[in-house]
């Protein structure tokens, strides 16, 4: 079987269009500023939206096996200083969520992290408060991600010499990614990285109103390779960054500025290449910054493309260095737009959030779903990559907030599947995937039924792709693909209400392929009625059992259907009441849409004995050659109309709009 491809294009990269528009929306300056230097660009686009926001690593810390955390692990969600050490510190991998602030006591309590963990902030309201992280020797595969981490300074002390309260250190540590922090008023070190830790990459973070900020080294040897992006520096002393003895340091589209303590000639500076380090910096942008940067004598430094802006002091370069291209690909944003994307994207972010990468991390969709704690109350991503999954998967109630997203290019990329029949299960136990929990999206995704029906002879041959009972459940660019029953949205008991929203997919099947009592709207998407070879009756499309107390059932609106079938051969709908339920009274809308000349004349019909005339069936506005207004097809007055609409059917009590974003 077949199906239609997408509607969407696929994304492309930002080009530099576009970050002149974010820059001139922001308000933070024009690229214009660009005539002090030349800014360096070696790819035509810039880093994109998703670069910013992946899940993965890049630079160094993508290098050597790449770092991956917790991948694998379960996911818990930590609220308080012993759970977070408990699962900082276990054997097992972990991806830890921290939601809230979490105040360490004793004061400066530095919790140590072992090999294999995630720590991710939820939303951007995750917090650290008077303590840190450890990563002692040996520790590797560690990602740290999306929070505050804060206030370890003592008041008064502001060279910390008798205090080594740090953000996060690492001794001898690798493979390490510290990602959207935001650093403040610590005391000693913000961020040390030291004694031959490698494979690290710092990005995204925001490094604030501090004295010894981000210093690398400790170490005679040199060994340590570092990738700094994205960074923004401000109301900082010294260290930003301080690399000693480090062998690659590559330091790209960061911020400095609002120099704290800018009376100090000497130790009041940015970045500055140390011992026998090799540095390169890449549009970067410094303003009001002293000693921007600078080079011992047996160091390099190789600075490109950066921006000054009323800086004094040191500006020192020599050496080679290195070609961060020879280690890995990197894409530059111009240094005249740095100030407004690091200040707008770096730190803690609200859209930041755990994802579960299958087959990388976890190898099917259902143990990345099982991986998914009891009760979770924040989104979690599953990005299935391209390939065909044959296997069954189970979204529980008790596991909302999931998203389940095909990475591949199409739809079509990505399919899971399976082939169970009724008779062998049910109804229920045959659907490739059930959603039971509430608020679940998926995106660029096929779910398929694959059951020949043609090549069995079985009491039971409803096969379904899907099944719903969950409440606010979207799909946005799916498909559904099977025979009889593909997709059933239902509820959790008659008179419960639950809603689905269909944006932008596909649908196709052959008998009731459409049905259950959710109230379901199906927009701009394509429903394909199939053929079973009949020359009257090829099937129905929908089949609903909408509860009476529920006035909105199926809405089919601004959409196509498209059919193989003869001419007058197929039904628009029938209505179910299943196990003869009186209460189950039909209720379906097609509205604003194609209609092909498979579709009878008269396209509603009785079901078990209940006339589709006792249901609440209606047609408006349709069009195309199945199209007709006749005594047997109700239509909608304009008054009516207007009650029938995506947002009456979605709001319910709560407000719903999934449809607001597009």
């Amino acid at each position: 079987m077949t199906h239609l491809r997408s509607k969407r294009l696929p994304g492309a990269g930002r080009t530099l269009a576009a970050v002149v528009g974010l820059v001139a929306a922001l308000g933070l300056g024009g690229l214009g500023e660009a005539n002090a230097a030349a800014p360096v660009a070696t790819d035509t686009t810039t880093t994109t939206s998703a670069a910013r926001w992946s899940d993965r690593p890049h630079g160094f810390a993508s290098l050597a096996g790449g770092t991956t955390g917790g991948a694998g692990g379960k996911v818990v969600t930590v609220t308080d200083q012993a759970a977070l050490a408990k699962y900082a510190a276990a054997e097992e991998p972990y991806v830890i969520r921290v939601k809230g602030a979490l105040d360490m006591d004793p004061f400066g309590t530095e919790i140590p992290v072992a090999s294999d963990k995630t720590i991710i902030g939820v939303s951007d309201t995750a917090e650290i408060v008077h303590g840190g992280f450890t990563l002692d020797a040996g520790t590797h595969n560690v990602i740290i991600r999306n929070l505050t981490i804060r206030d370890t300074a003592v008041e008064g002390n502001w060279d910390c010499k008798d205090t080594d309260y740090d953000g996060i250190r690492l001794d001898a540590a690798h493979h390490v990614w510290i990602d959207h922090i935001r650093f403040s008023r610590i005391c000693d070190g913000q961020l040390d990285i030291r004694k031959d830790s490698e494979y690290v990459t710092v990005s995204h973070n925001q490094f604030t109103n501090n004295n010894k900020t981000f210093g690398i080294g400790w170490t005679p040897n040199v060994r340590t390779q570092i990738t700094i992006d994205h960074n923004w520096f401000t109301g900082t002393k010294q260290r930003n960054p301080s690399v000693d003895n480090a062998a690659y340091a590559h330091l790209y589209n960061n911020y400095l500025t609002a120099q704290a303590d800018p009376g100090d000639p000497v130790w009041t500076y940015g970045n500055w290449s140390r011992g026998r380090t090799k540095m390169v910096i890449e549009n970067s942008y410094y303003r009001d910054v002293q000693h921007p940067y600078q080079a011992d004598a047996t160091a390099e430094l190789v600075q490109r493309g950066s921006i000054l802006r009323n800086t004094t002091g040191r500006h020192e370069a020599w050496g080679a260095a290195f070609d961060p291209r020879d280690f890995y690909d990197y894409r530059l944003d111009p240094a005249a737009a740095v100030p407004a994307l690091v200040t707008r994207f770096s730190g803690p972010q609200a859209r930041i959030g755990v994802v579960l990468d299958v087959p990388a991390a976890y190898p099917t969709v259902q143990a990345a779903v099982d991986a998914v704690p009891e009760g979770n109350d924040s989104a979690v991503t599953i990005a299935v990559a391209p390939g065909t999954y044959r296997e069954k998967v189970f979204v529980p109630a008790s596991k909302p907030h999931l998203v389940l997203q095909g990475t591949g290019h199409d739809r079509s990329d990505t399919v899971v599947v399976f082939d169970t029949p009724a008779a062998y299960g049910g109804s229920t136990g045959s659907a490739t995937v059930r959603i039971a929990a509430n608020d679940v999206t998926a995106r660029n995704l096929t779910f398929s039924n694959d059951f020949d029906e043609a090549a069995h002879e079985l009491s039971g041959e409803q096969a379904l792709a899907m099944k719903t009972t969950g409440d606010r459940i979207v799909f946005e660019d799916t498909a559904f693909l099977g025979n009889q029953d593909t997709l059933m949205t239902d509820s959790p008991r008659l008179t419960a209400v639950s809603r689905v929203y269909i944006r932008d997919s596909y649908i196709e099947g052959d008998v009731d392929f459409l049905y259950g009592r959710a109230t379901t709207v199906v927009e701009r998407s394509v429903i394909r009625a199939l053929s079973r070879g009949s020359a009257t009756n090829n099937g129905y499309i929908t089949a609903a059992s909408t509860w009476t107390g529920n006035p909105y059932g199926f809405l089919i609106t601004d959409s196509k259907v498209v059919s193989d079938a003869p001419a007058g051969s197929f039904h628009l709908g029938r209505p179910w009441h299943p196990g003869g339920e009186p209460e189950a009274v039909a209720q379906v809308v097609i509205r604003n849409t194609w209609l092909p000349a498979a579709i009878k004349s008269s396209p509603w019909t009785d079901m078990s004995g209940f006339s589709w005339k006792d249901a609440r069936f209606a047609e408006y506005r349709n069009s195309g050659p199945g199209a007709a207004v006749t005594a047997d097809r109700p239509q909608l007055s304009p008054d009516e109309a207007r009650a029938h609409t995506v947002a009456d059917y979605l709001s319910g009590t709560d407000g719903w709009k999934p449809y607001a974003r597009h």
